[in-house]
């Protein structure tokens, strides 16, 4: 049997999407739309069950490194897990992988970077995350203020930071060759996506800029319960997605979907729609 992944080649790298799996979610985490509008925009663009968010992550390979962006929520409760196996699939062992950068710090992006014994599951990688969302989650007491399930995802991501012996600040330190980090905050603090500009071609991987992109590309305005400063996610998605738009810039998300690129296209000022690609 063969498996294809969708893949792109940016420049000197080649760019896989590799789906962790489906996170069962609801379309009433939303804000700012009706529930039958956004159920009907899910429908029109042939999504059958329109309340499932998608779970991405995304392997690099050129120039001498192996990069993977975002490690999915590896199996934690139950959720998740595809990852490692496609990881597999697609001809990388864990132990070849000498970075992970990591969008932010939630639970289906960090989850699946511990083994089952706690200790690293890619022992040989330093981990990369921006410093302004690495403070946020090792802050207790700001934690405790917000809620139970955040100061849960805070002790999951202290038992990560802790467990890997290189971890790295995207604003101190340079990642690889034609590769940065682009600030995108909102969803939560730190939050950041990854450029890569490569012999004139580029890429973004944008994180969470949205979980349900159809719904929330043609509605900016739309927030979802996770984010963490909804109307600085607003303002953030409105300025990448008009970005985007005018330079043509090929995406790719970690809730976008399992073909995993596509292009944000605006058929008048301020309007868009998604093009799979």
């Amino acid at each position: 049997m063969t498996n294809v992944f969708s893949t792109r080649d940016i420049g000197n790298y080649k760019v896989t999407a590799l789906n962790d799996g489906v996170m069962k979610a609801s379309l009433s985490l939303l804000s700012g739309i009706e529930p039958e509008a956004a159920v009907n925009i899910q429908q029109h663009a042939g999504i059958k069950a329109a309340d499932d968010i998608q779970i991405n992550s995304y392997l690099i390979r050129g120039a001498g490194r192996i990069i993977l962006i975002d490690s999915g929520m590896g199996n934690l409760n139950h959720i998740g897990g595809e990852l490692r196996r496609n990881l597999l699939l697609s001809g990388i062992m864990p132990d070849e992988v000498d970075t992970v950068l990591l969008t932010h710090a939630h639970p289906d992006h960090i989850g699946g970077l511990l083994g089952e014994n706690g200790r690293p599951a890619y022992r040989n990688a330093a981990l990369y995350i921006s410093k302004a969302e690495a403070n946020f989650w090792l802050d207790n007491e700001k934690l405790t203020s917000l809620s139970e399930r955040a100061l849960m995802n805070g002790s999951l991501f202290r038992r990560t930071f802790e467990a890997y012996s290189t971890v790295r600040f995207t604003e101190e330190t340079a990642i690889a060759e034609d590769i940065t980090a682009v600030s995108l905050p909102g969803h939560t603090p730190g939050h950041s996506g990854y450029l890569i500009d490569s012999r004139d071609e580029k890429l973004l991987i944008w994180g969470d800029i949205t979980h349900y992109p159809h719904v929330q590309i043609a509605h900016p305005q739309v927030s979802i319960a996770f984010d963490y400063d909804p109307d600085q996610a607003e303002q953030t998605r409105r300025a990448i997605l008009e970005r985007a738009s005018r330079e043509n810039l090929l995406i790719a998300g970690m809730h976008l979907g399992v073909s995993g690129f596509a292009y944000i296209r605006s058929p008048s000022e301020g309007h868009y729609f998604l093009e799979y690609v």
